[in-house]
């Protein structure tokens, strides 16, 4: 066995040595390219998670916020989100893909939005491939059209819950439109395109904290104000009619959920696990502190506070998901848990604003939590992923500008939306459609006999 291995260090010597000569370096062989290959085990897992964000809309979103509104317009509420998620799909693969996630258009808007293109999936084929985190490894571009798909949906989805119950389903739909493009896409380019202002400047955003949850919540602000208040509000008592529907499409979200932030690591790998984790804890966390906060208040724990607090830790911990450690994620979901509790029943009565079922109030202020405590938890010093030289004052900055961006963006496309919508359609129902419910009126259905 010595005599082997002699022979074997004699040969690895003499080898060296006579690469090391021109004549024999020359023909040396070169390493061959790596060849980027999809993984099948990947590939599995984008599908299942791009199915599981599909859940979290229909009729996950659709459940939980159909519950939180009055019996008469439950139907009208889960129509809303069905159409404008089905909308969405169809913008994404005509254009929405491509600007998002399009080569750059040249000029002025360069690191903005991308360009045509990739208008109407032009060159995506089953043989094409998107890139993972992992150099070498990809998934079939169209399971990463499919997965950013469902983002796109939801997040318009969630617009709707500040406008609910006097909203025209045909204002909702060319809102919905224009919204996406000028708001959605460009923002999605800017955070995620690899070649975006953002993603370029190093902002952290692992699954949405700024494209979804804070680009979602101030437009539903804005939207929520331009529209108007209910009749009634704040006056007479519009309790949810249903909490049980509520608690079901609660479940449906975090189950959802992982789908959206584990997914967002684009492989079957540790940092799915970190950010499936995360998922876990931040979310647990956030629906036990809103129910101690209600309890420290003098209220009882309520169910209301439960689900609420659980999307609270949801939405905060999306930016975070692969960005943080277990422990870290449990004090951002506690965080936002207790801060958005303070927007829901201090802030927004003090305003006077009817944001109807608090999208602001949780996904905005939820979502502005996440992104910037994102850059906190990320030290490797809190227990997050960041390199042991991390400099947590310039990251911060990064993650500010990310918020402030989006929180302009957002409401400068948002006033442009609804007033194109206005001039197309009106946007409010007429004040007897608004009293007999939305279901009768614009869609001639009864949720329940």
């Amino acid at each position: 066995m010595k005599l082997t291995h002699t022979f074997a260090g004699a040969g690895a010597v003499c080898a060296a040595v006579l690469a090391a000569t021109p004549a024999f370096a020359q023909a040396a062989p070169v390493a061959a390219p790596v060849v980027a290959t999809v993984n099948k085990g990947d590939t599995a897992w984008m599908m299942t998670s791009t199915v599981l964000v599909m859940m979290m809309i229909l009729p996950g979103l659709a459940l939980f916020y159909g519950g939180l509104t009055r019996a008469k317009n439950m139907l009208s509420v889960m129509t809303q989100i069905g159409a404008v998620a089905c909308l969405a799909m169809l913008l994404w693969v005509m254009y929405g893909y491509s600007l998002a996630f399009g080569p750059d258009v040249t000029g002025g808007l360069s690191n903005v939005i991308g360009s045509l293109d990739k208008a109407f999936l032009k060159g995506v084929t089953a043989a094409s491939q998107s890139a993972t985190f992992t150099a070498g490894v990809e998934i079939p571009e169209y399971v990463f059209v499919c997965f950013q798909m469902t983002f796109a949906a939801i997040t318009v989805a969630l617009v709707l819950g500040s406008v609910v119950e006097r909203m025209k389903f045909s204002a909702v739909m060319v809102f919905a439109a224009v919204w996406l493009t000028i708001v959605y896409f460009p923002i999605a380019h800017m955070v995620w395109a690899s070649s975006g202002f953002f993603f370029k400047a190093g902002a952290l955003d692992f699954a949405g904290g700024t494209v979804v949850h804070i680009n979602a919540g101030v437009s539903a602000l804005v939207a929520s104000i331009m529209l108007g208040k209910r009749m009634g509000y704040p006056t007479t008592p519009m309790p949810p009619h249903s909490l049980t529907l509520t608690g079901v499409g609660t479940g449906l979200l975090w189950v959802g959920w992982f789908g959206f932030n584990a997914g967002s690591a684009l492989e079957a790998n540790g940092s799915a696990g970190l950010a499936m984790i995360n998922t876990f804890v931040a979310t647990a966390s956030g629906g036990l502190f809103w129910m101690l906060v209600e309890r420290v208040r003098g209220h009882k724990g309520s169910a209301l506070g439960f689900c609420s607090g659980i999307v609270a830790g949801l939405v905060a911990v999306t930016p975070a998901a692969g960005n943080s450690g277990p422990f870290g994620a449990i004090v951002l979901g506690a965080v936002a848990s207790i801060v958005c509790f303070f927007a829901v029943s201090v802030l927004k009565p003090r305003l006077g604003y009817d944001d109807a079922l608090d999208a602001f109030g949780v996904h905005g202020i939820g979502g502005m939590i996440g992104a910037v405590g994102t850059g906190i938890v990320y030290a490797p010093s809190l227990g997050g992923p960041g390199a042991a030289d991390y400099a947590m004052g310039a990251k911060l900055l990064v993650q500010l500008e990310a918020v402030v961006t989006t929180i302009v963006w957002a409401s400068i496309g948002t006033v442009i939306a609804m007033l194109i919508a206005k001039a197309v359609t009106g946007l409010r129902v007429a004040p007897e459609v608004e009293q007999e419910g939305l279901d009768l009126g614009e869609h001639g259905e009864r949720a329940y006999n």
